[in-house]
């Protein structure tokens, strides 16, 4: 029985994970963002193909979780950055795994064929 609730427990870590992480652009904008603070219009530049519209919902979303800084200035137009928070940051190891695992995986997947 504990085995059920351990599993549980996981997949709910994942549910969470899918939350923050999940949906076609989230891992776009936090790649560009690993490489220093980015304006709006650099961030619609470098995500390809997002429309602005969804830009900003994303970037509002990864801002309420806590993954996101957004920073005004008061210039003329007023600038806005984005970067990544400290929380935010622990995540790039992670996801450093993730593309060698993806890498590795689409190597046996054609050595297969």
């Amino acid at each position: 029985m504990d085995n059920h609730k351990d599993c549980v427990v996981d997949v709910a870590d994942l549910q969470f994970i899918l939350q923050v992480l999940g949906g076609k652009w989230k891992l776009f904008i936090l790649s560009s963002l690993y490489f220093g603070k980015k304006r709006f219009k650099e961030l619609e530049r470098e995500v390809t193909g997002i429309s602005p519209k969804m830009l900003i919902k994303e970037l509002k979303d990864l801002e309420a979780i806590g993954i996101l800084n957004r920073q005004t200035f008061n210039t003329v137009p007023i600038t806005v950055e984005y970067s990544l928070t400290d929380e935010a940051l622990t995540l790039k190891p992670i996801l450093d795994l993730m593309k060698q695992w993806s890498i590795d995986f689409k190597k046996r997947v054609q050595e297969k064929k």
